[in-house]
């Protein structure tokens, strides 16, 4: 693990991994935005929308423990630029894919690109915090958020009028990431060498038995089952459901996915802060099941009133993801990268896999009746009141 010696954050490198997150996200929540033109253009179920959604995700996961483990040994500070050229690859491929096996392989590889991208960047906001690491992670995650964010209205201002192949658009996108990564990795690589030119110093660890650290991993991976199957039905099929509830035509339906992603924007901001402040356990149980009462309330109200309730679903449910992250990497603080990796692949595996199940039931019951049986999901959050609060904790140095 490298130990940082600054006092304060190095806000310039988290600003430009922020940026670099919104860019990266931005292209790849392009893929769900696009969902209802590629189900007219190409007369797609709603089971092969959740497979699209299910092979994107499981290769922006499964990779992503394998990458941040080989990186906590073999740093690579470039590593945002190669995970960029694959979507860029990908994008380019995904605008003109004319078959559903090439959507496929056009979103397989920009899943590939994720699972290189992340546990890189996630180790750089933790070392650049100066000790604020959910404040870090927050700074890290809300570019992301408002990638993904902006994704819906740029799709529906500029590729729903032009087609599919005004994807190809997007691409800008990756290459102005690129630029930004080659500040960021060349930082990083000076950072390198700065660490192994100084004394190794020794880290702390909660002084934890190894069975309650496995045991608090397991209840962090089932918040974040919860958490992300419930996301998936918002970001996958949220537009559906508005369209097919209320009657509004597609511009509307993404102007509504577009009030939860920014409400999911300003949240991970204020998760981060109040994770720092009061603790990061009380904010991932406030989060995950605090969220319970709109999403139960969610598929029995009018249009405004799920406008309102998407946003403060939103705001509520995205708020535990940095303090998640921060929590596990001080759990486990000599595997940043696998750490990262392992949680981040998490998130996009149970993503995808919730949405590939959403799909299958959507065709076979109703798309309405998906949000009746998602409302129950944030009551999971109970397990959180197992997690070890460690900021009580004792620690140890190794």
């Amino acid at each position: 693990m490298i130990k940082e010696k600054e006092t304060r954050p190095i806000f310039s490198i988290l600003f430009a991994v922020s940026m670099v997150h919104l860019l990266n996200d931005l292209i790849q929540a392009v893929i769900p935005a696009t969902y209802p033109l590629l189900k007219e253009e190409h007369h797609l179920s709603f089971s092969q929308v959740g497979m699209i959604t299910l092979v994107y995700q499981i290769a922006a996961s499964i990779f992503q423990p394998v990458v941040g483990s080989f990186t906590d040994k073999h740093p690579v500070p470039y590593s945002q630029i190669i995970g960029m050229s694959f979507s860029l690859v990908g994008m380019l491929l995904f605008s003109q894919a004319h078959s559903y096996a090439w959507i496929l392989f056009s979103v397989f590889l920009v899943g590939i690109g994720s699972s290189i991208f992340h546990p890189e960047s996630s180790r750089v906001a933790y070392m650049a915090s100066g000790g604020r690491r959910s404040m870090a992670q927050s700074i890290f995650q809300i570019g992301g958020n408002a990638g993904t964010a902006l994704a819906p209205i740029i799709v529906a201002f500029l590729v729903l009028p032009r087609g599919q192949q005004a994807i190809a658009w997007m691409c800008l996108f990756t290459i102005v990431g690129q630029f930004i990564s080659y500040y960021i990795g060349t930082w990083y690589k000076r950072r390198l060498a700065n660490v192994s030119r100084s004394t190794k110093k020794s880290i702390r660890v909660p002084d934890l038995p190894n069975s309650r650290i496995v045991a608090t991993v397991i209840i962090l991976l089932l918040l974040i089952v919860s958490k992300y199957f419930y996301i998936a039905s918002i970001t996958n099929y949220f537009q559906f459901y508005t369209m097919k509830k209320f009657g509004i035509n597609e511009v509307e339906a993404q102007v509504y996915l577009f009030y939860f992603l920014i409400a999911v924007a300003v949240g991970t901001l204020l998760g981060g802060a109040f994770g720092d402040r009061f603790g990061r356990k009380y904010v991932i149980w406030f989060s995950v099941l605090g969220v319970a009462p709109f999403a139960l309330a969610l598929p029995y109200v009018g249009l405004t009133m799920t406008g309102i309730l998407i946003v403060i679903i939103g705001l509520i449910l995205s708020s535990a993801f940095p303090a998640i992250i921060v929590y596990a990497q001080e759990l486990l603080p000599k595997k940043l990268g696998m750490v990262s990796g392992l949680f981040y692949g998490f998130a996009f595996g149970m993503g995808g896999i919730g949405s590939a199940v959403l799909g299958w039931q959507a065709d076979h019951t109703s798309i309405e009746f998906i949000y009746h049986l998602c409302s129950y999901l944030p009551l999971i959050g109970i397990v959180a009141y197992f997690l070890p609060n460690l900021q009580k904790t004792p620690y140890k140095e190794i």
